[in-house]
């Protein structure tokens, strides 16, 4: 069935936050966790499986933090939703094979990168009316 639980949406809010501020040096996990308002606890979880599947790497000590281990244009949301919920749509038939194919091709051609544009874009056009 179509099953994404919150680990996905989480771990996407922070990867994006990680591209907002550069993604090259690293960030802490709990300024990550801070800005977006996600559980430090809960982030570090995901950032784990994350650094284990080579999307991330992690730096230890005063000046640690995450950064990306591939470039976030090369990550895709699909990916980040299987490695943490699994495969989307696995065991579905018929009309929800259908829906989960839809759903597989838009987060397959979305990338973390895509994201950060896009929130990026939604800032400018925010403050704009500001």
């Amino acid at each position: 069935m179509l099953s994404i639980t919150t680990k996905s949406p989480y771990a996407l809010k922070a990867l994006t936050e990680l591209g907002r501020q550069g993604g090259d040096s690293p960030i802490p996990i709990g300024e990550l966790a801070r800005q977006r308002g996600i559980p430090v606890q809960f982030l570090e979880q995901l950032f784990a499986v994350l650094r284990r599947a080579g999307m991330l790497k992690s730096q230890r000590g005063v000046k640690g933090g995450y950064s990306f281990a591939r470039p976030a244009s090369e990550i895709t949301v699909l990916e980040i939703v299987e490695l943490l919920d699994g495969p989307l749509g696995g065991g579905s038939e018929g009309i929800f094979l259908d829906a989960a194919n839809a759903a597989r091709d838009v987060l397959a051609k979305t990338t973390v990168a895509d994201i950060v544009e896009s929130e990026k874009k939604a800032a400018g056009v925010a403050m704009y009316y500001i």
